[in-house]
């Protein structure tokens, strides 16, 4: 088939798809009246901040806030509908709790072998002594508890807080997604060991051996049932646009993990098409379908107003869902495969610019005149930053696909740093806010020191800037000078030392952050600090009885 055809084929599908979606809508896309975005309220909810990670002052700030933006109060919510939130709130705790608990541990081991990979890039010779502690199984070590480990565990556990309150019904077969959960850490525990121990198979995001991976395969099919007997015996007919991005993530995991790891199948250069189609995908088609679906719940609900414009956030959905699908290819310009290919990816890169540009919007207008609910807000703080990092890392990777940039970038620190733009800057400051917010719903009990939870964002962010900016500034000169014939390769290592110390650095803050976030949690579950309300004994969490 003509090259020509192919990518103008496609480029007209999407196009002429998009086009069919938008006359679909039944009003405009900046429509402000739209009652699809109300759903997640209860009747005469709309006012009303939800903030359970705030003080009392706080959140008497915030209510007062979004009262003066409102222009008045007047919210008197519907008690029968909030006992129905608490009643799915309170089918989802116990197992909520056990996935968060998973990716406190996952997120420490990850930080553990992050920080070690990193110093080793500047210090080569510190901890050679045992051969998993090398760069090279360390960092996949680091790789595969974030990939595995913390972002799943944090996204899912969120998931099933999150769609039991939207289809206003309990959730249902919890004990499936318990197995299923058990199964998937077990399954991760077995494949670090095997990376320590120096078997892997090869591909970077999936160097798990296979036969391990069949575990995931089934963890993760039973982790996902409970939503699917949820969503099927729902109680709502109008499906809010968290869910859709949910449910999709749920169903393109397993597509692009079964199809990735089926053994034998992929071979030389397929193989290496196929590794960037699942390393790309599985960020932009799992993880952050997870994080948009948590930022398009709980902003509007901290806020306590419905996001703007529903018909923009079903177009960065279709969007997201029409163009992402093969902008992983970029990662291979000037490899053996078809021109075509390569071409096909940069055209929807920069597509990605439309779903991109409808949350950006849709974000911004919905929280304007209510920016000052930051300073009062810990879930809308990390939540904030996360969109915000949604909207670079995005853009960041559109226009790296550019061959021109591309020639500079690739091979460099500077991919290292776009990859923790999306999956920290934005991923994981989405699942911290998250975390905040759910888990005093599911302990009942108030997070005991707001202090730690300023000491955590400020590590974070800070940490995670100067870690950016130093490997960004590293990975352009590393760049230059590999393109550069006369100076020698050494010299292209040579210019990114200093960097990497500041990489280093950023890290260890980051660290810091990631062990006040730990210590906190600790401290909430094990009900120990000031009683800044009524005490949830650890042995309550199992046993909460609900008032009528």
């Amino acid at each position: 088939m003509n090259t020509v055809a192919i990518l103008l084929s496609a480029f007209v599908l999407s196009f002429v798809a998009l086009l069919v979606f938008i006359w679909s809508q039944r009003t405009g896309l900046f429509d402000r009246s739209s009652r699809g975005a109300e759903v997640i309220f209860a009747p005469q909810e709309i006012g009303r901040i939800e903030e359970p990670a705030a003080t009392r002052a706080e959140q008497g700030s915030l209510q007062s806030a979004a009262d003066h933006a409102a222009g008045g109060t007047g919210w008197q919510p519907d008690a029968d509908e909030l006992v129905a939130r608490a009643r799915a709130d309170a089918s989802t705790g116990p197992l909520v709790f056990f996935f968060f608990c998973c990716a406190v541990v996952w997120l420490l081991v990850a930080s553990a072998a992050g920080l070690t990979a990193s110093i080793k890039l500047h210090e080569p010779d510190w901890l050679t002594q045992q051969a998993w502690l090398t760069f090279g199984r360390i960092r996949t070590i680091h790789l595969n508890a974030v990939a595995y480990g913390w972002a799943p565990m944090a996204g899912l556990g969120t998931a099933m807080f999150v769609i039991p309150r939207l289809l206003k019904t309990p959730l249902l077969g919890a004990r499936f997604a318990f197995a299923g959960a058990v199964m998937w850490n077990a399954a991760l525990i077995a494949g670090l060991g095997s990376i320590g121990a120096g078997i892997s198979d090869g591909l970077e995001w999936l160097e798990i051996p296979w036969q391990i991976d069949t575990l995931f395969a089934i963890g993760g099919a039973l982790i996902a049932l409970p939503l699917v007997f949820t969503l099927v015996n729902r109680r709502v007919e109008h499906l809010y646009v968290s869910v859709w991005y949910m449910a999709c993530a749920l169903f393109w995991l397993p597509v692009l993990f079964v199809v990735a790891k089926m053994p034998g199948i992929h071979q030389g250069v397929q193989q290496a098409a196929m590794n960037w189609w699942f390393g790309h995908n599985v960020l932009g088609l799992f993880y952050t379908p997870l994080a948009l679906a948590s930022v398009y719940y709980f902003l509007p609900k901290v806020i306590g107003r419905p996001i703007q414009s529903y018909n923009l956030s079903l177009l960065g959905f279709w969007g997201l869902a029409f163009f992402y699908g093969q902008v992983g290819g970029h990662h291979l310009i000037g490899g053996p495969v078809p021109e075509w290919m390569i071409t096909l990816s940069i055209v929807q890169s920069m597509m990605m610019i439309i779903p991109v540009a409808a949350f950006t919007v849709n974000q911004f207008q919905t929280l304007q005149g209510r920016l000052s609910a930051l300073r009062f807000s810990p879930t809308l703080r990390f939540i904030g930053v996360g969109g915000l990092m949604y909207t670079a890392s995005s853009v960041q990777g559109s226009l790296e696909a550019l061959r021109s940039v591309n020639a500079v970038t690739h091979f460099t620190h500077y991919t290292v740093a776009h990859a923790h733009l999306g999956l920290y800057g934005f991923v994981s400051f989405v699942f911290f806010g998250a975390m905040y917010f759910v888990m005093p719903r599911i302990t009942v009990r108030e997070w005991p020191f707001p202090w730690l939870i300023t000491a955590h964002f400020w590590l974070v962010s800070g940490g995670f800037a100067l870690y950016f900016v130093s490997l960004t500034t590293a990975g352009w000169l590393q760049g230059q000078a590999m393109l550069d014939a006369a100076r020698p390769f050494m010299e292209s290592v040579a210019v990114t030392l200093p960097y990497l110390k500041g990489r280093s650095i950023g890290g260890a803050l980051m660290v810091l952050g990631h062990l006040a976030f730990a210590l906190h949690f600790i401290l909430l579950v094990l009900n120990f600090g000031p009683q800044r309300n009524k005490p949830a004994l650890f042995r309550e969490l199992f046993a909460r009885r609900l008032a009528p």
